[in-house]
């Protein structure tokens, strides 16, 4: 399903900064305003919320990913923005013509083995088939990060350097972003948005395989789990297969030792565990949702937390400048936009 601009409601004309400015004076290209609101949304409203009718949009032209728009990488979207004296609220919005949540799945063969399943085509962390729905913004830290205001998450992208897509890291030392990593069946479960952080780490695939890309402390986000034995470790409580009602995760909790009888050929069932995120890494709060090829997040996160991972909203007379990219079911293969956006706040 490929949904235009117009069904997001997003407006044709320039948008004015009426809520920041003067009614006729218009809002830069690639600004969202955040509008000030005396209470927050109610997040599980999803853009139902009344608030968000008051909100201007900024729109999103996402390119050179997989799997969006029946494979030729592209979707459009838009983002919006409230606050409060303390938190930030943020509504996005993209086109998604599927619901990915099969992330790795074990599946229950005819012959009564087990097997996990993977995208034959992956050569290393570049699963396009078994996967997950994820979005993901960058904020530059302060003013550490040069010329990203111009160049926005390019900046950090490098191509290569030993993995199929590359690596994300900042020129030099003392540059930082922070990273905001959704993922739709690992931390979205439990209501969260993974805050992560990019540095100046150059890729090494055994003292940094990751290079720049980090967490803020408070995880791990999940943790896989194997076949022993030649059947899972661990199913959910409910004992349902997630191909049958059950989930393709387990929240930490829920698992019990597997019980094979319960489960007949083809059935799937989960390979990880999801943690809830805690402290500095759990800074950011999402409920996300998914209906009719229309992927949405709301997301709260303090204006100021006072950590050194975080981007800092501390100045409402300044604008932030950030990048998003959005994933359908891929690890790494995101479509991104291609133009800087900016935060500026409303009074």
């Amino acid at each position: 399903m490929s949904l235009k601009l117009s069904a997001l409601g997003l407006a044709a004309a320039a948008l004015t900064l009426a809520a920041c400015q003067s009614p006729q004076q218009p809002v830069p290209p690639n600004t969202l305003v955040a509008l000030k609101v005396a209470a927050a949304p109610n997040m599980n409203a999803g853009a139902a919320d009344p608030v968000w009718a008051k909100a201007q949009p900024v729109a999103m032209t996402l390119t050179d990913g997989v799997n969006f728009a029946g494979g030729k990488g592209e979707t459009q979207g838009q983002i919006k923005a409230v606050y409060t004296a303390d938190t930030m609220y943020m509504l996005v919005q993209y086109a998604d013509p599927t619901n990915s949540i099969r992330r790795g799945p074990y599946q229950k063969q005819a012959d009564g083995t087990w097997k996990q399943l993977k995208d034959p085509a992956n050569k290393g962390g570049d699963d396009n088939v078994y996967y997950e729905d994820k979005w993901a913004m960058l904020w530059p830290i302060g003013d550490s990060v040069r010329n990203f205001e111009k160049q926005g998450c390019t900046v950090a992208c490098h191509v290569g350097e030993g993995k199929p897509y590359g690596n994300k890291y900042t020129r030099s030392e003392g540059e930082m972003l922070d990273m905001w990593h959704m993922k739709g069946s690992r931390t979205a479960p439990w209501g969260h948005v993974d805050d992560q952080y990019a540095d100046h780490t150059r890729y090494d695939p055994k003292a940094s395989p990751n290079a720049g890309r980090k967490s803020d402390p408070g995880g791990p986000e999940y943790a896989g789990f194997p076949l022993e034995n030649g059947k899972p470790k661990f199913m959910n409580k409910n004992g349902l297969a997630a191909t049958a009602g059950g989930t393709y995760y387990i929240k930490k909790g829920d698992e019990v030792a597997f019980d094979d009888s319960r489960f007949k050929a083809g059935d799937e069932v989960a390979s990880y565990i999801v943690n809830p995120l805690q402290g500095d890494r759990a800074d950011i709060k999402v409920v996300m949702s998914w209906k009719d090829g229309m992927h949405t997040s709301v997301l709260s996160r303090k204006l100021v937390t006072g950590s050194k991972f975080d981007v800092q909203w501390d100045n409402l007379d300044k604008r932030y400048a950030f990048g998003f990219a959005a994933f359908d079911n891929a690890q790494v293969r995101h479509a991104t936009a291609e133009d800087v956006m900016f935060l500026v706040f409303g009074k």
